[in-house]
């Protein structure tokens, strides 16, 4: 009996630290992990061409839950872009934390 009890204070601990939130870090994100955004999206008015025309947002100034959602939306595949879906796919949750803290704090 208190194998098994050691057993499930073990197991909740795990889950308790795999559920911690992970904290996004905006200076991380500068200095590492925004050249492949920019590329598309700091540039006013411009429209991709793959695999159709469309009009790429900005996402400077977007809250960082809009693109932690959008992010992981995208790594899901429910949204279906698919450069927006390899990009995504590459990024760990901390990734998409430090991006979502960058782009939230531009104007």
């Amino acid at each position: 009996m208190k194998k098994l009890f050691a057993l499930l204070v073990f197991t909740s601990l795990a889950q308790a630290a795999a559920a911690a939130e992970v904290v996004g870090n905006a200076k991380d994100a500068a200095d590492k992990k925004i050249a492949m955004c920019i590329g598309c999206h700091a540039i006013p008015g411009y429209k991709a061409t793959y695999p159709e025309v469309f009009q790429v947002p900005m996402i400077g100034g977007q809250s960082a839950k809009y693109i932690e959602s959008a992010l992981k939306a995208y790594q899901k595949g429910e949204r279906k872009h698919p450069s927006m879906r390899g990009i995504a796919g590459s990024l760990t949750d901390q990734d998409i934390a430090d991006l979502a803290a960058y782009y939230s704090q531009q104007k």
